[in-house]
């Protein structure tokens, strides 16, 4: 595994706003299959213009139509055609698996980190030599096979428990209550208890389970039993995790369910739009998300947000950060021809060197090409620009402060078939609270890992 983002390079990688923005293909409502021509004149300023194409097999299906539009502007400025295809959220590995097969097959691609690269690494172009490598702020933000440079992210982005302060405060706490997973419950019960009276329907918004916010729980609050256990025992990686943690898992995912807008037999079926339209609606206080999730807040009010780490009642919490990392690493196929391989170097050049690209990455509202708004992503690239995204600069200002980042350790997890068996059981759980049924989530985390580590290792060697 990568060394982890330290503070500092997060705060390099960012410039001025040193946050993150994030991943919701960790998930994302919708998904699409789409294409579109597009190309860069800004790219051939630094390099000869490409006779290939470029074809973009996108992870993000929230931010499908920005790729499209981004695509079909660097198409106008130059000629060089790009197709963009967006895979369904949670089908990415499935969907890449099945375009490698065809002769046309992308020409960019992503992996989530360490162990995507393992299944793709023969597929990746060293990008040591290229352009978009020396744009990087740091090192840290690259994977590599040797001294082959195979991978880059091209987003960095940070999560935890987005609040409404107004809520917050009319219930007699501010941020300042609230250090650690003791005072996260109790104030969250003290919500819960007074809902009528505050006009809320819960603390919590709806802990979906469906394939739209499931990654929030199976994926994103999974990550922190795994974080403190790799702290605890030294390690960045593993193929037997003990769940020491577990414990501290079902503790926050209990605060979740039952602290909530909803019964928890119905969580199966509330989706990621259902917590939003809670958490905008004013019916629930806590939501837990990400920075990439402003647009779908800020109607709220920039002066109205806040953000809290994700706390699980582990000793030393009360330093902890909100979660920074990184899911999104840029591949160029090197089985393309070499005009394609060229084409497609140009084309990410181009979309994190360009005005028109840096601002379409990174900026919010009317940021596009098209006049939309803008992907507003953190890049770690030299040419990062202010997102103004609001969710970042709290993010930034948590960088900047003592506090310890959480570290991005569900790159490590095996499998998306272990985040699908660990899913399931916290649904089965959510509906019947037994001990059986937790037994069930641990037996997932746990004998599920091994058993898909081993057949991650058996399938590489």
């Amino acid at each position: 595994m990568k060394k982890m983002i330290t503070r500092r390079n997060f705060l390099k990688a960012a410039g001025v706003s040193a946050a993150a923005l994030g991943l919701a293909a960790c998930g994302g409502s919708s998904s699409s299959t789409a294409s579109s021509a597009a190309s860069s004149t800004a790219a051939s300023s630094t390099a000869a213009k490409a006779d290939g194409k470029v074809y973009y097999l996108n992870f993000k299906p929230e931010q499908d139509q920005d790729w499209q539009d981004l695509a079909a502007e660097y198409t106008k400025e130059t000629g060089v055609p790009v197709t963009v295809v967006t895979a369904a959220s949670g089908q990415y590995e499935t969907t890449l698996m099945s375009e490698m097969e065809k002769s046309e097959a992308p020409t960019l691609f992503q992996v989530n980190g360490p162990v995507g690269l393992a299944n793709w690494k023969d597929y990746c172009y060293d990008l040591s030599g290229s352009q978009l490598y020396g744009e990087l702020t740091s090192d840290s933000f690259a994977l590599k096979d040797g001294d082959a440079v195979t991978s880059i992210a091209y987003v960095i982005e940070t999560y935890g428990i987005i609040y409404n302060k107004e809520l917050l405060s009319a219930a007699g706490y501010t941020q300042d209550d609230i250090k650690g997973f003791a005072d996260l419950k109790k104030v969250a019960d003290d919500i819960q208890a007074r809902k009528a009276e505050l006009g809320v329907d819960g603390a919590f918004t709806s802990a979906g389970m469906d394939g739209s916010s499931d990654w929030r729980f199976k994926t994103h609050l999974a990550n922190l039993p795994i974080y403190y256990e790799y702290k605890a025992d030294g390690i960045g990686s593993t193929d037997a995790i003990k769940g020491t943690y577990l414990d501290n898992y079902k503790q926050i995912w209990d605060l979740y369910i039952t602290d909530s807008t909803c019964d928890p037999k119905l969580l199966a079926s509330k989706t990621g739009d259902d917590a939003v339209a809670e958490f905008v609606g004013k019916k629930a206080v806590f939501y837990q998300n990400g920075t990439w999730a402003y647009n779908d807040v800020k109607d709220l009010g920039d002066d109205n947000l806040g953000m809290l780490p994700i706390y699980i009642g582990a000793e030393g919490e009360e330093n902890q950060g909100l979660c920074t990392g990184s899911e999104n690493y840029w591949c160029v196929n090197k089985n393309a021809s070499e005009d394609d391989i060229n084409a497609t170097l140009e084309f990410i050049n181009w979309c994190v060197t360009s005005d028109t690209g840096t601002k379409a990455m990174c900026g919010s509202e009317g940021s596009m090409p098209s006049g939309a708004d803008g992907m507003g992503f953190v890049i770690p690239f030299e040419t990062a620009m202010d997102t103004g995204n609001k969710l970042n600069e709290i993010a930034d200002e948590y960088a900047k402060s003592d506090k310890v980042p959480v570290d991005w350790c569900f790159s490590t997890m095996p499998s998306e078939q272990w985040k699908d068996g660990v899913g399931s059981a916290l649904t089965t759980y959510a509906a019947d609270q037994s001990d059986a049924n937790w037994d069930a989530v641990k037996t997932a985390f746990v004998d599920g890992w091994a058993t898909e580590a081993a057949a991650a290792k058996a399938k590489s060697e």
